[in-house]
This record gives structure tokens, sequence and C-alpha cells, in this order.
């Protein structure tokens, strides 16, 4: 009898959030917060419709980026202004690496453009976008609109590597509840390392910097300033001195730090303030680290680039098996792998093995 009660309890509870937490996420998305960006391919009737089913359901969390076609297929997509057209069916990987993309809807034939999607599914894997079709297999059109993302109706997913719902919402809540108490349990020391960059060097107590996080968006990091004022501006100065491979830039002594920021660094303090990123969205406690925007238009390779599908963290592999001492390419390895192999339990491994990293400080530059 206990027994069903509580099966009975649990089952409640089980349905009852998750209801809540649909329901939250309506919320939050009518109001334009967590949208997903699509690229649409095909500009057919079939693609209105969808753009269409979009602009009526903000809860559904959507954002609309544009269309991709050789050319305007339908009347109706092109007076509606719902999305610009961006370029061919060739542009697509070129817009893959400058656009923020986390889905890319196919509304073409399946069957007459099968190359071409097959293309499109391979440069999507590349980087780590969910690709669905809401396109038939043959070329006839559909005189009947449907809702086509509503519950999943309509639409065929060619690809999709994204983490489970649930364990994303984990992620997330830990995340804010851990550096909310981090947060207040460092202030002394948030406040004294404060202190003592406003006493030993000229400038700004943090150092704010654009990065490329989630689905290739850009925001705002902050750490504690390690370098003189206007590091940036002498970057051209040092750059020959680089002491990694590929597009980073890591040097171990460099001119421009101060001497309180090598202790800073050493002692990975610097890196408090990300804490204030992890609670308000923009980065996580573990993920790929973020990178400046040069670092990332210095990509080669596209599979790289899949380590954006991801929110980037303040600590991952990298941080944990050599940091700043391994190679661009082993970096990379490390951080797919870190994808494809994630859940709760690696990221509390990562943040334990974290800790003695930080105190041999291995790597640390």
């Amino acid at each position: 009898m206990i027994s069903a009660v509580f099966g009975l309890i649990s089952f409640a509870i089980f349905v009852s959030t998750r209801l809540i937490g649909r329901a939250l996420a309506r919320v939050f998305r009518s109001k334009g917060y967590n949208l997903r960006h699509v690229l649409v391919v095909g500009t057919n009737r079939r693609a209105h419709g969808f753009a269409q089913d979009v602009a009526l359901h903000p809860e559904w969390g959507y954002h609309l980026q544009g269309f991709v076609d050789d050319q305007w297929w339908s009347e109706e997509t092109v007076a509606s202004n719902t999305g610009a057209l961006l370029g061919g069916l060739d542009s697509i990987p070129a817009l893959l690496r400058t656009l923020p993309v986390d889905e890319v809807i196919v509304a073409l034939p399946l069957a007459s453009f099968y190359q071409q999607i097959a293309e499109i599914v391979a440069s999507c894997r590349d980087h780590g976008i969910a690709v669905r079709s809401i396109g038939t297999f043959f070329d006839q059109e559909q005189t009947k609109r449907t809702a086509y993302l509503q519950r999943g109706v309509g639409t065929i997913t060619l690809h999709d590597e994204s983490w489970n719902a649930w364990g994303f919402m984990i992620k997330r809540l830990t995340d804010a509840v851990v550096s909310a108490v981090l947060l207040m349990a460092l202030a002394p020391v948030f406040l004294a390392v404060a202190a003592l960059i406003r006493l030993t060097s000229k400038g700004p107590v943090f150092f704010r910097q654009t990065r490329i996080g989630y689905g290739k968006r850009p925001f705002e990091i902050l750490k504690f300033r390690t370098m003189v004022v206007d590091a940036e501006k002498l970057m051209a100065q040092v750059e020959h001195l680089n002491e990694t491979n590929g597009p980073t830039f890591k040097l171990k002594n460099d001119p421009r730090i101060t001497p309180l920021g090598k202790f800073l660094r050493k002692s990975s303090l610097d890196e408090i303030p990300q804490l204030i990123n992890v609670f308000l969205g923009d980065m996580s406690l573990v993920g790929p680290r973020p990178l400046p925007v040069r670092d990332y238009e210095g990509f080669s390779k596209d599979w790289h680039r899949r380590r954006f599908s991801v929110k980037p963290g303040i600590t991952c592999l990298w941080q944990v098996m050599g940091r700043s001492s391994i190679s661009f390419d082993e970096w990379m390895a490390l951080d797919m792998r870190y994808i494809d192999q994630w859940s709760v339990w690696l990221d509390i491994k990562i943040l334990f093995q974290t800790i003695p990293a930080v105190f041999r400080g291995s790597g640390a530059v």
C-alpha cells in the first residue's frame, strides 16, 4: 500500500514538474527569452506557411533568421515580409559560420533535392546544428497549411545531436544556484582583489571583452584585469611571440601582464567575475572555454565550430588535462569529447578535478 501511494505521488510530481516547466518555457519564450534561431531552406508555399506559423506562435521560441534559396519561388513568401533571402543554397556553409543558427528547417522536396539536402545535413553536423524537414518526399504542394512545429507535427528530424532537455534544465538550474552561492561566499575575496587591482595599477578593475558563446552568439565576458590598460591595442607588438599553434594566442611571459596579474592568473582568481556570466546565463560552470572574436575568425575547420553548440564554461576537460600546455588540436578534440560524452556526472567530475588543477597552477598563464 505504501509503495503504491509513493508511486502515485512520484508520478504526480513528475507530471506536475513537466507541465510547470513547459508553461514557464512558453512564458519566457513569448517574451523573447531563450529563443532558437532558425534558418529556412526553401521559399515555396510550405516555407511561407512555416514562417507564418512561427510569427503567430511566439511561445514556440523560434526566431526566423531568414530564407535560403536560389530565388524566391513563391510570391506569398516574398509579400509576407517574414524574412529576407540571405543567399543561394551554396551559401549555407558560409551562413552557418557567421550567423547564430540553432536549427535549419528544410522546406524543399526531399527526393528532388536529395544531394543538396545531404550536403546541408553534413555541414550542420560539423557545427552541431539540428536539421528538420517540413518538405514532402515528392514535389507536390499541400494546399492546406499545417502547424509544423507544434508537438513536432509535420516535421522529420534529419539530424539532431542536442542534449537531453531535462539534463540541460538541470545544468542551467545548477549553474544559477551554485554561481549565486559562490558569489556570496567569495564576496570578501572579490572585494579584496578589486582593491588590490586599484591600488597597484591604473585602469578599471574588470577586463571586458566580447567572446563567442552558445550558438555563436556574442556576449561580454567579465574577468579581473591582469594586464596594463590598452593591452588589446598592444596586441600587434607581441602577436609574433605566440607560443601556441592554431588561431589562439598564448604567451607565458606576456610583457603586458602586471605583477599582480601574474599571481591572479596563476591562482585563477582572475576568473571569479565569470560567475556573474554564469548567473546571467551567458556561460556555464562547465563547458568549452569562450574564445575572443579574433580567435573564432581564425578557425579553419567547421568541426571546430561544434564547440559553440553548447554554452561556454569556466572550466572544462582542457582545464583539468593540461590547460594551456596542450596543443590547439588536442584542445578542440577534448571539447568534442566533452560534448559527445556529456552528463551531469561528468560536470561534477570536472568541477572536482578543477580544484587540484588550480592549486597546482598547471599550464596557467
